[in-house]
């Protein structure tokens, strides 16, 4: 008789990350943090109520704390033992989610950004893709624990990604988007010529990750190089190698 037990107390089993979704209807396209095709693994996902583009970005999340915790422990309940989110910005809630949630917690792709730094050469810095520079400053730095003179650029004022994800447009123009993020990262090039990388705020914008990475000629990160790392260490990949070590969290 196996003196091996497995344990319950999740509803899902098999899905190790959780996503914060804001509450928006807008298209997502393979590549984007919402479109479940993205991911090379399980994945769950759990919409904030009230959670829109407009109020994480110009209102910084005012008054939506108390939603992300309560859909914080519905995704850990049903199975989550990591928790993500859609939105880089809200970088300014991962204290608070990382204090009240039992599992680990990667709030913003913006927390790549002092790992990135350290990988380039002395003189080149990290720049910043974001969705709409206006509304992004010190705050969305400080809480990723990157440096507050990070250079940073934004989509707005241009022809598609500002427009449609800020407003929660229903289609989008994929070329169109395509060709704000080129036109974005050649401005954030020229303006600061010491950029060695780029780190997207905005998780929508890694389908552009490529196209932005050839056209430039440095590298890309965005929220899928930061969710698969984080994935990466709740679900180590297994090497087939004997152990009686709990491959899941809850098994005791």
């Amino acid at each position: 008789m196996s003196g091996r037990k497995i344990y319950g107390g999740k509803n899902l089993y098999g899905a190790r990350i959780g996503f914060l979704m804001l509450d928006v209807l807008t298209p997502r396209m393979p590549g984007d943090v919402g479109n479940a095709t993205t991911w090379p693994f399980p994945v769950l996902y759990g919409v904030v109520p009230g959670a829109t583009p407009k109020r994480v970005i110009h209102e910084k999340g005012e008054g939506l704390l108390d939603a992300f915790l309560e859909t914080a422990d519905r995704l850990v309940k049903e199975g989550a033992d990591g928790l993500t989110t859609t939105g880089g910005y809200l970088s300014i809630f991962q204290d608070d989610l990382a204090k009240h949630c039992t599992v680990p917690v990667a709030s913003s792709s913006l927390m790549q950004i002092p790992l990135v730094q350290r990988t380039l050469q002395p003189g080149k810095r990290v720049g910043v893709i974001t969705v709409n520079s206006d509304h992004f400053d010190e705050d969305h730095l400080r809480t990723a624990g990157a440096a507050l003179d990070t250079p940073v650029a934004g989509t707005q004022g241009k022809r598609e990604l500002e427009r449609v994800l800020v407003n929660g447009e229903l289609e989008m123009d994929v070329e169109l988007a395509e060709q704000d993020m080129l036109d974005t990262g050649r401005e954030l090039i020229e303006a600061h010529p010491d950029v060695g990388a780029i780190v997207f705020e905005c998780h929508n914008f890694a389908p552009f990750s490529a196209s932005l990475s050839q056209s430039l000629g440095i590298p890309v990160y965005s929220v899928y190089s930061f969710v698969c790392w984080f994935h990466a260490g709740v679900a180590p990949r297994d090497f087939g190698h004997p152990s009686t070590a709990p491959r899941d969290f809850r098994e005791r």
